[in-house]
């Protein structure tokens, strides 16, 4: 089975998948050791033309010595050409870190799936197997891509994830159409072909840390650390666990050290970072942290104040999705996260992604109806059913 390793070879195919209609992606990388995935292989197939002699499926070697994918991330924002992945985020992000863009147009069949109504976040074999009516030999799944040479067997794996997925667009791009629903999928490629999904700002590290304190002093010094944590972690392309835990973040803002020595008690703390030069960055996170003007201060959002009833209006709203799901065809994750519905019943206004777009339409709107007691929930020999209710109905529904 023959792999690419040469710019030339790459420059030939890609001038040649750039008059199909589509191709199908598909990347093999490792991360478990650094910061940004290590791309190892990526897989690359376009629909196969009876009676052609040009090849239909590749394998390209990202790690062969002097190859250059510019010819490939110039075939990746093409116009012309759908790019077919089966859940994109991790390989489009891939794409975005080595060359500043992001393929497009973009069609994440993962995302069609559950639109379609296969499921919440189907995995690649089972929607094979369901439309493809193929298996897939899972069998090199957690192989090291980066060891040379690659064995046949670990080729043909890769490469099966691409030619069935051809199989796979073609018949969802089918079901979507018949469904009336392209709207929708065009909404989450929005996403999914943004380049602020995939850019994580030092600044706003701190988010993620689970600090258990609403102290605006406390939570400065967590926002300098974290900011710490993440540039260095995105300079040394290590993971930002092998920097520093959270839980050692929290323990040096609660101690608030501001000598070497004072850090040297800490418990938490990993060896790499009591080196001089990570312990003299760290007192001075520290100190910006314990020094800041009150106006920079953060703030976490307030708690929002829950309606009464609101706990009853929740499980409402269960029953409801779950409905509408099933009468749509849609995964319910896709419409709405438990989240969503708790903050529905007992948020006034909540900024909700299930109040936006198609999901305001297929679900949102009738929500906050409920919320409102302007409608009910009837069960009846046809199933659950949306009743409208009149204004003294809607006063008992509220008590």
């Amino acid at each position: 089975m023959h792999v690419i390793t040469t710019t030339d070879e790459l420059a030939q195919v890609c001038q040649s998948f750039a008059s199909a209609p589509y191709v199908t992606v598909d990347t093999e990388f490792i991360r478990e050791r650094t910061y940004w995935s290590q791309l190892c292989l990526i897989q690359m197939a376009r629909p196969d033309i009876e009676g052609s002699t040009e090849v239909d499926a590749v394998l390209i070697d990202p790690l062969a010595d002097g190859i250059d994918l510019a010819p490939l991330f110039a075939l990746m924002v093409d116009p012309d050409v759908i790019k077919v992945f089966h859940a994109a985020r991790q390989d489009v992000e891939i794409f975005h870190n080595l060359s500043g863009q992001i393929p497009t147009p973009l069609v994440d069949t993962q995302v069609v799936a559950m639109v379609c109504g296969h499921g919440d976040q189907v995995g690649y074999e089972t929607i094979v197997r369901r439309v493809a009516k193929a298996e897939i030999d899972k069998s090199s799944r957690f192989t090291d891509w980066s060891r040379r040479p690659l064995s046949e067997k670990q080729l043909r794996y890769a490469l099966a994830d691409v030619t069935h997925l051809r199989v796979v667009y073609e018949a969802l791009r089918d079901e979507l159409k018949s469904s009336g629903r392209s709207h929708w999928v065009d909404e989450e490629m929005a996403i999914l072909t943004s380049p602020s999904t995939y850019v994580t700002d030092p600044e706003e590290a701190w988010r993620k840390v689970k600090a258990r304190s609403g102290n605006r002093r406390f939570l400065a010094i967590i926002r300098e650390l974290a900011r710490w944590r993440e540039i260095t972690a995105q300079t040394r392309d290590i993971p930002r666990s092998r920097v520093m835990k959270d839980d050692a973040l929290v323990e040096i803002a609660t101690a608030k050290p501001s000598t070497p020595e004072d850090f040297g008690k800490l418990r938490l703390v990993q060896r790499d970072v009591r080196k001089p030069a990570a312990t003299a960055e760290i007192l001075a996170a520290v100190a910006h942290g314990l020094h800041c003007p009150e106006e920079r201060l953060p703030r976490l959002p307030p708690m929002p104040r829950r309606r009464e009833g609101s706990a009853a209006i929740s499980d409402m709203l269960r029953v409801f999705l779950k409905a509408r799901s099933d009468q749509l065809g849609v995964a319910a994750k896709l419409i709405a996260s438990s989240a969503d519905l708790d903050a529905l019943a007992g948020e006034e206004n909540p900024d909700l992604s299930v109040l936006r777009g198609w999901r305001r339409e297929a679900f949102g709107e009738d929500a906050l109806r409920i919320c409102a007691g302007e409608i009910g929930l009837a069960v009846g020999p046809g199933g659950l059913r949306v009743i409208e209710l009149d204004k003294a109905e809607a006063q008992t529904a509220k008590v």
